[in-house]
């Protein structure tokens, strides 16, 4: 969508519409990061306990235990620092170049937290894909080769 933005001519539509898809994103996003936040503590709590797990599985549960941190801490610091942003301007009306870029016409301070925004949205990004890669990881290990234990609780 960023890109399509730059059809718009008036710089502040365009960060209308941008903020305004944003916070449908917001939701979606919110709800997502919930229900894998949950998932995973409540497994976490029973089946993916050290205890059942091999030290591999470990090495990965606490990888995945990192990760789901910083993607609910950048998530968090993301949604916040959006929420800003899109208040700086009435109904969010930031001029933008396109998505990711302020207009000249931006304030400094509008400039400024669009430049925090996409970095925060870097780092939310990154963890996201570390944390997919973990997960992918994770259920290999698991499924390769089953803690004896974890078996013989299951029967």
């Amino acid at each position: 969508m960023h890109p399509a933005v730059t059809e718009i001519a008036d710089p502040a539509e365009r960060g209308k519409v941008i903020n305004a898809a944003w916070r449908s994103y917001g939701t979606v996003n919110s709800i997502s990061l919930l229900a894998v936040s949950a998932g995973w503590l409540g497994a976490r709590a029973n089946e993916v306990d050290d205890r059942w797990l091999t030290p591999a599985e470990r090495r990965l549960a606490l990888a995945r235990d990192v990760l789901l941190g910083a993607v609910a801490v950048s998530g968090i610091a993301t949604a916040i620092e959006g929420v800003r942003f899109a208040r700086s301007a009435p109904d969010g009306a930031v001029p933008l170049i396109d998505g990711d870029s302020p207009a000249p016409a931006a304030t400094d301070r509008q400039a400024s937290l669009k430049r925090r925004l996409n970095a925060l949205g870097l780092v939310t990004l990154v963890s996201e894909t570390a944390l997919v890669g973990v997960n992918a990881a994770f259920s290999q290990e698991s499924f390769r080769r089953p803690a004896k234990r974890r078996m013989l609780r299951r029967r």
